[in-house]
């Protein structure tokens, strides 16, 4: 799901959720760590991360009809490419992709060190999230949530009857913000389970309430797959919804907050200098 376009400046950095990533990454077994990145980079820095595109992805940016999606693609990958850059010891433009049949992204290339490593992203309102572990699969999704947003007839179409009747039965003040908990909670399952929305989202169910825990309630396919799976959510401040599915427990989480220093010179780069300004 996309709202309409708005950017909206997260609180979360006031909530001292986010930290500036250390100089050198270590992913551990038992890590997951979460970027967050705002799709409005200054101009120089898109136009780095834009050098580090494979052919493929400007192609893609090329279609977009608007400047201000193709800014949004360029970001998005280019600090995906960035950050997954520091974990596989590579350059970000030598790193390739493949995708599975229902989209969902994977590292071919640099094979011998990409082989454990799994990663998600997803981007709304201004704002990336990208969240990467080793071992497990991982889903992530995020949702500006619009000011006027009639949740009641997208929800009865989707969701399952229960989630229905709980959205239905909360306070008048709560129903819009509860419909993006459930909708952010099942996307980033699907996500992590890679199979996008061939899953019907009304064949399994998630808490939605603001004071239930973030939880896989059940599935209709699986009695056992709310024991193999945490969901929990990602604080972005009252305009987004974000969450996160991840199979299996304890893991230890680091929330990290993209740095345009850390953008590389590019290898069609290398050979000249960059301007100033």
């Amino acid at each position: 799901m996309r709202s309409k376009a708005r950017d909206v400046e997260p609180t979360s950095r006031r909530h001292g959720l986010w930290s500036s990533p250390p100089s050198q990454i270590t992913l551990g077994s038992h890590d997951l760590h979460i970027w967050k990145t705002c799709l409005g980079l200054p101009d120089l820095a898109v136009q780095r991360l834009r050098h580090l595109l494979s052919s493929h992805e400007r192609a893609r940016v090329n279609r977009f009809y608007s400047e201000r999606h193709r800014t949004a693609f360029t970001v998005a990958r280019g600090c995906l490419r960035t950050i997954l850059g520091r974990y596989v010891s590579a350059h970000p433009y030598e790193i390739e992709f493949d995708y599975s049949a229902h989209g969902k992204p994977s590292i071919t290339n640099p094979a011998a060190v990409a082989a454990d490593l799994r990663f998600n992203l997803a981007h709304s309102g201004g704002l990336a999230l990208y969240a990467i572990t080793c071992g497990c699969e991982i889903g992530i999704d995020l949702e500006l949530i619009p000011a006027e947003f009639a949740w009641r007839e997208i929800a009865e179409r989707f969701f399952s009857a229960n989630e229905v009747v709980k959205l239905s039965s909360l306070p008048a003040s709560i129903p819009r913000r509860a419909f993006f908990n459930c909708w952010t909670r099942k996307e980033a399952f699907i996500k992590a389970k890679g199979v996008g929305f061939s899953q019907a989202l009304d064949q399994f169910e998630v808490t939605l309430g603001p004071d239930e825990p973030v939880a896989l309630v059940q599935t209709k396919w699986d009695q056992r797959e709310p024991s193999r799976w945490v969901l929990k959510s990602i604080d972005l401040g009252e305009d987004f919804a974000a969450a996160m599915a991840i199979e299996g427990h304890d893991r230890k989480i680091s929330f990290w907050e993209f740095d345009e220093r850390m953008i590389p010179v590019s290898q069609s780069q290398s050979s000249a200098p960059l301007p100033v300004g």
